[in-house]
């Protein structure tokens, strides 16, 4: 069998962001753990507009070509991580919008997440998402990662340069990332 599929999905697209920084990091990190395929999927990249399709997302009858490559990127992960920042205690508008244009692409895979802000580290945000991955049939993982005060941790090139406590909080997060997607794939692929 094939490795599954994680994607870290980048959830601020403001200019400055330290966002995509620090999703790169996650990502090479996940790709030496060596459990997973592992994709960066940039929100400011993908694009999406504000929800306009006229169809409620539980039919998939998906009529703009945007939404279309979404689901098709979406359905392709086996679980996701999220990295997040917090704004005004919670997740930004962006990726609401994201999860909201699909519903069974993401049921039934195990989320992560990874967050940064100022003194709580993105742990209000991660508390709100929590409740809606949870809404959509996604199971999120306890163990996550949290950095507070991130720009101490952002060099003067722009990388993200972590210390030892959110190097060992992500083995953790893709520890238990891989035994929960080990789990739920094969209960998604009889299913399909």
């Amino acid at each position: 069998m094939d490795k599954p599929v994680l994607q870290v999905i980048v959830a601020s697209t403001r200019p400055g962001r330290a966002g995509r920084a620090i999703g790169e990091w996650f990502r090479e990190h996940a790709v030496g753990q060596g459990d997973f395929e592992v994709e960066l999927v940039d929100l400011a990249e993908v694009g999406l507009p504000f929800l306009d399709e006229p169809n409620h997302p539980r039919l998939k009858q998906y009529v703009n070509a945007h939404t279309k490559e979404w689901s098709a990127t979406i359905e392709r992960g086996d679980a996701f991580v999220f990295v997040t920042p917090e704004y005004n205690h919670s997740f930004t508008a962006v990726l609401k919008n994201a999860l909201d244009y699909l519903h069974h692409e993401w049921q039934h895979k195990a989320a992560g997440f990874v967050s940064y802000g100022g003194i709580s580290g993105g742990t209000r945000a991660v508390n709100s998402l929590r409740q809606v991955t949870s809404s959509l049939k996604m199971i999120p993982v306890v163990e996550a990662v949290n950095v507070p005060f991130y720009t101490q941790f952002v060099g003067d090139d722009g990388t993200f340069q972590p210390n030892e406590v959110t190097v060992g909080a992500a083995d953790a997060l893709l520890a238990e990332l891989s035994k929960l997607t080990g789990a739920l794939r094969p209960m998604r692929l009889a299913a399909a």
